[in-house]
């Protein structure tokens, strides 16, 4: 499905959602719910955080439905509330700092058996994959956070510099200097990965 259809369909849905058809809402939400999720995770580096917001996104969706305008792309406004969630948490982490006693991480939690499956990697290239990904979202955890946002947005989640604009509520310009110094600070902290 092609992102024009993908936006007549969610337009289509927020029609009928403000039209009071709350099932529209369920469309929308297996349409996008994934990709606001994961928008989040890499934004705020936390599952749990990224999970409640996600829904919060969904949920805010809702409550707003009656100031969507229809010549106005869903996806652009539904990643604008996410990142505004995402902004505001990121805002509130730094005014409440917390410190884990987990140390658990992402390859801990799997069964062994899902990360070496017969004929599978090895140990020492799941390892290394495991601390390339680890490195990858440390480098983007120490980058500002207009800086990470403007490249989630744009290398994660496909959107243009323009929409990345839209949901960031600044010039695509800006946009595009915040990509070209996110992507040198990530080169140099990553140097040894590449």
């Amino acid at each position: 499905m092609g992102p024009d259809s993908t936006d007549a369909l969610d337009r289509a849905d927020m029609a009928r959602l403000t039209a009071g058809d709350a099932v529209a809402l369920n469309s929308l939400m297996d349409r996008h719910a994934a990709s606001v999720f994961h928008f989040l995770c890499r934004m705020l580096g936390n599952e749990d955080d990224a999970n409640d917001l996600a829904q919060e996104t969904f949920a805010r969706v809702y409550r707003a439905r009656d100031s969507f305008r229809l010549d106005q792309r869903f996806g652009t406004w539904l990643f604008t509330i996410a990142a505004n969630l995402g902004r505001n948490q990121l805002r509130w982490r730094s005014r409440h700092p917390n410190v884990s006693l987990d140390a658990s991480s992402e390859a801990l939690d799997q069964p062994l058996g899902s990360l070496l499956p017969d004929g599978g990697p090895t140990p020492d290239e799941v390892a290394g994959k495991t601390e390339r990904a680890e490195a990858v979202r440390a480098a983007l955890r120490q980058l500002p956070e207009e800086m990470r946002e403007a490249i989630v947005l744009c290398e994660w989640e496909d959107l243009s510099v323009a929409e990345a604009a839209a949901v960031m509520n600044t010039t695509p310009k800006a946009v595009e200097s915040r990509l070209y110094r996110a992507r040198n600070l990530l080169r140099e902290r990553l140097k040894n990965w590449l």
